[in-house]
């Protein structure tokens, strides 16, 4: 949607959320942290407008449901089945 994010700072969530380059993170804990960086974000927005297009890029590139994600998704099922019984897309 290329929207700016801020979002709390545990390990699934850095997986996709690169802090200052395609959102930003806060302590999970702090709620002070929290309101204060969103605050920061809506009073100065030119200075997190690359955020959400960065964001959007990031999420296209790597989760992509037909260039990424499926082709995973076959990948690992087709592991588990015999060679003859395998998905071929």
């Amino acid at each position: 949607m290329g929207a700016r994010i801020v979002a709390s700072d545990v390990a699934s969530v850095r997986e996709a959320v690169t802090h200052g380059e395609t959102g930003m993170l806060v302590d999970f804990f702090d709620h002070d942290a929290l309101a204060a960086q969103v605050v920061d974000m809506l009073a100065r927005p030119d200075d997190h407008a690359h955020l959400g297009g960065a964001a959007r890029a990031h999420a296209v590139a790597q989760y992509d449901f037909l260039t990424k994600c499926l082709p995973e998704h076959i990948a690992q099922i087709n592991a588990l089945v015999p060679e003859g019984k395998r998905i071929v897309l």
